[in-house]
């Protein structure tokens, strides 16, 4: 089965360090090889979005930044597992980094 996992960057924080991102590098490239993580990436911060929203045929674009940013998604994996508590104990060690 596929699961879908999302990170919770901090807004405030800044970027990670070239130490973790090494690290989350290597763990990436592990867990690719092995077969575990099926895809994954990073998502630009909020004020580098754009809102876009369907009602009817018109379509309404909307720039950021948005002002609810402490719930924004940082980033996301695809991952293979045979359960979710599998899923889980990936997101473990994913999140130990």
């Amino acid at each position: 089965m596929k699961f879908l996992m999302t990170y919770q960057g901090d807004p405030k924080a800044g970027p990670p360090s070239p130490e973790t991102l090494q690290a989350l590098g290597e763990y990436t490239q592990k867990n690719v090889a092995s077969g575990v993580v099926f895809l994954t990436g990073g998502i630009l911060r909020a004020g580098h979005g754009t809102k876009v929203k369907q009602a009817s045929e018109k379509f309404t674009f909307t720039d950021g930044p948005f002002a609810e940013t402490k719930e924004l998604i940082a980033g996301f994996a695809i991952v293979n597992a045979a359960s979710k508590e599998e899923a889980v104990e990936i997101a473990r060690s994913f999140m130990k980094i």
